[in-house]
């Protein structure tokens, strides 16, 4: 059977973006390449099968500069010979590195390769690029950029999502977090790195406690009251409705059908999809639409959904508005508990709807990541028996 496959997919846990986090005394090179050699002893010699690399990272400078894929290469990721590529495509990054690896084996480009995402916010801190764009005034204000989390508040006011709703999602996020460390089937691709062996970010959360909380974004939004354009913005969203800066990696094995040992999953389907900026966090769900139909498959037919929790309004409309049961979502707990390691989120997603889909004995699953200014990624898999 023609196509691309997953022969495998691993992810580091994810830590604290900060000084003394779990994973902050090591590199996004050695991230990826103890990911690699994670790859081998699984019985998938990633590092000596693979034509060429992907690596999606949104903060190339500093430490994850001077072309990250290529240092992993240096690192120990592959041989020599093997050419890598860096790429950035905000929050979906490594979603997107594993649709092009996808898409180099259909097209007969490439037998084998190894993509996925990192970042480490413990060294370099979101927009930590410093890029012109993110203060330019020399744009309308409807393509000047706005931070993810007022164009959360902006979308939850657009679609009607409540308080209470916000803090249902959050509240949900943590307890199947908390959960999913006691089902080792959710983790067993998750691969030990520095010093976790598990999740560093998930706490216990109560629902009076989030009640309690004040919303976090108010005075970010007048350093940006140009490029808001006069737009009402009704602040709902509190640190808790926002998923923490992370460290991460996460690494896929994309290849045609053979091998020694048989592939996890069969890729059905991959789309992208770019959207209005003031509606930035709405380009997944048009990915999503765009993949389903390529698959030819609904909601309905996926036993496992990983659905990226940007902001909790993304996820709250998502099960608010889609024909999809909610227990069959996100069942280890998401980004707003686990942290986002934004280049890394796709390929941890990617790496975890596996592991669900084995834990259920499922066949059919789905990811979708979302990014700033109108990014969106989804790919759905069929798992193999």
């Amino acid at each position: 059977m023609k196509g691309a496959y997953i022969h495998d997919a691993v992810r580091t846990p994810r830590g604290r973006a900060h000084a003394e986090g779990g994973l902050a005394a090591l590199t996004p090179a050695g991230l990826l390449a103890g990911l690699g050699t994670a790859l081998a002893d699984r019985g998938r010699p990633a590092g000596m099968l693979a034509d060429q690399v992907i690596i999606g990272c949104v903060g190339q400078v500093g430490a994850q500069g001077g072309h990250v894929a290529m240092v992993a290469k240096l690192a120990g990721l592959c041989a020599d010979g093997v050419p890598v590529h860096s790429i950035n495509n905000f929050c979906a990054s490594g979603l997107s590195a594993i649709g092009q690896a996808a898409a180099l084996v259909t097209a007969g480009q490439a037998r084998h390769v190894l993509a996925g995402g990192v970042e480490m916010m413990s060294r370099v801190p979101f927009m930590g690029d410093n890029a012109d764009y993110y203060t330019a005034a020399d744009l309308p204000p409807v393509r000047r950029y706005i931070p993810v989390a007022l164009a959360a508040d902006l979308l939850a006011g657009r679609l009607g999502v409540s308080r209470a709703e916000l803090d249902a999602m959050a509240l949900m996020s943590q307890q199947r977090a908390a959960a999913a460390e006691a089902r080792p089937a959710l983790n067993a691709s998750r691969i030990p790195a520095g010093r976790l062996t598990g999740e560093e970010l998930p706490r216990e959360t109560r629902a009076d406690g989030l009640a309690a909380l004040r919303p976090a974004f108010a005075k970010l939004a007048d350093a940006y009251r140009p490029a808001l354009d006069g737009a009402a913005l009704d602040h709902r969203h509190t640190v808790a409705h926002a998923p923490p800066m992370a460290d991460g990696a996460g690494l896929a094995l994309v290849g045609g059908p053979g091998g020694e040992r048989p592939p996890r999953a069969r890729i059905l389907a991959y789309a992208e999809a770019g959207g209005d900026p003031r509606d930035s966090l709405m380009a997944g769900f048009t990915a999503m639409d765009q993949a389903l139909a390529r698959a030819g498959l609904g909601l309905a037919d996926m036993d496992r959904v990983e659905f990226m929790e940007a902001f909790a309004v993304t996820i709250a409309a998502f099960l608010r508005d889609r024909a999809i049961d909610p227990a069959r979502v996100n069942v280890g707990g998401g980004h707003l508990a686990k942290g986002h390691p934004m280049g890394a989120t796709g390929a941890i997603l990617l790496s975890a709807l596996l592991d669900a889909l084995d834990e259920a004995d499922g066949t059919l699953g789905l990811v979708v990541a979302t990014g700033a200014q109108g990014v969106g990624v989804a790919l759905v898999v069929e798992r193999l028996a």
